[in-house]
């Protein structure tokens, strides 16, 4: 074989391995020390599905499959981040209509993403309100477990949305632990209120290529500090998931699709 074909089989391989790696979903465990957590919070379980894409090339069988996989997990809670379709309008009812399969206890909450404010916001906000998701766009709510609560908002797309944490904290008491959901992670740069503990967020799909020396080149502006992972902001702990779908082209390498679950524990 020639020095060419050898290249080209070499190509070859590392493309369809990144095509398999880009449908091979995992599960990441992560537990989460948090400052001031409410004790019937302890040990919560919150699942975080991030960046579906659903698309020609990302199906509704995948996205059932991440469904499914989460549902398994049994967490108390779930938080979907944004981006659930790619670029068509077409896709939105049929990955809502997988969505409406999660379940947990303590509720299944929502925020959308760039892709999805740009190509229909307001068919999004109708689909999830149709399937029994609850949006917090740019507003909070109260959740309770074990004689204790927590306030729970989400905040509008840092890239095409109007975030504002005024509007998500109201309502929230002077000695509230908040855990805010959000689809860009740079947001969290400017928060600065001492009660949001945790920020929860995607979009930077970890650069879908993690090699070693390189590293992870292909990171969105702004989301250099938290390109995957748990993290320290100025005045939050953020934690960005590196999402179940991929942009064009689907491929992944040295980071594969992931359904996080987060378990919750005092820092106290």
């Amino acid at each position: 074989m020639t020095a060419g074909a050898l290249g080209a089989a070499a190509i070859g391989g590392v493309a369809g391995y990144s095509y398999w790696e880009s449908g091979n979903l995992e599960i990441r465990t992560l537990s989460v020390a948090l400052k001031g957590l409410p004790a019937g919070f302890k040990g919560c379980r919150v699942a975080l599905l991030t960046d579906l894409h659903h698309s020609f090339f990302i199906s509704r069988e995948y996205i059932e499959k991440a469904v499914s996989l989460t549902n398994s997990l049994d967490p108390d809670i779930i938080l979907l981040a944004g981006d659930y379709i790619n670029d068509d309008a077409a896709y939105i009812v049929p990955v809502m209509e997988e969505l409406h399969k999660l379940h947990a206890p303590l509720g299944v909450f929502a925020v959308q993403g760039n892709r999805d404010i740009r190509v229909n916001r307001m068919l999004v906000s109708r689909e999830l309100a149709r399937n029994g998701i609850r949006e917090l766009t740019n507003k909070g709510c109260w959740i309770e477990r074990g004689g204790s609560r927590i306030w729970l908002c989400g905040m509008d797309d840092f890239t095409l949305g109007h975030p504002d944490a005024k509007a998500a904290l109201k309502g929230a008491s002077d000695g509230a632990t908040i855990l805010a959901l959000t689809h860009n992670p740079h947001f969290a740069d400017f928060l600065e209120d001492p009660r949001i503990m945790l920020v929860l967020s995607g979009h930077t799909h970890g650069g879908q290529i993690n090699l070693p020396f390189l590293g992870r080149p292909f990171i969105p502006k702004g989301c250099g500090n938290y390109p995957a992972g748990l993290a320290q902001a100025p005045h939050t702990k953020v934690f960005v998931s590196v999402g179940v779908g991929s942009v064009f082209p689907p491929l992944r390498l040295g980071c594969p699709p992931e359904v996080a679950l987060l378990t919750l524990e005092s820092d106290n």
